[in-house]
């Protein structure tokens, strides 16, 4: 098993969750993070630092957020490392509330 960023954490890009990771399995995109899946030690660590609670256990994922399964697994392929914690998006408290943000992801 392993951990899941989904739609929360688009326009948001919270970094608390790199402070904690001891394998470095986040992977940075212009506008939110993913998980690499093979990385990933399932160490529940960066559950708790999710300011808008993005993350998840794969099997705990909830239905209509599923999809975000395959593209934390896409995108880690595609986007580097982020090792260190870095500030939010500008308007990432304005963003962090919404829904239905899939639409706003940028590759």
């Amino acid at each position: 098993m392993t951990y899941v960023v989904t739609e929360s954490c688009i326009r948001c890009k919270y970094t608390d969750c790199v402070d904690v990771c001891p394998v470095d399995c986040f992977r940075e995109g212009p506008n939110f993070l993913v998980i690499d899946p093979e990385e990933c030690i399932d160490c529940t660590l960066c559950v708790a630092e999710c300011p808008v609670e993005a993350i998840y256990a794969e099997d705990d994922v909830p239905d209509d957020q599923r999809d975000f399964i395959a593209l934390n697994a896409e995108l880690s392929r595609q986007w580097g490392p982020i090792v260190e914690r870095k500030d939010a998006l500008p308007d990432a408290d304005d963003w962090a509330q919404r829904k239905d943000k899939l639409s706003e992801l940028k590759r």
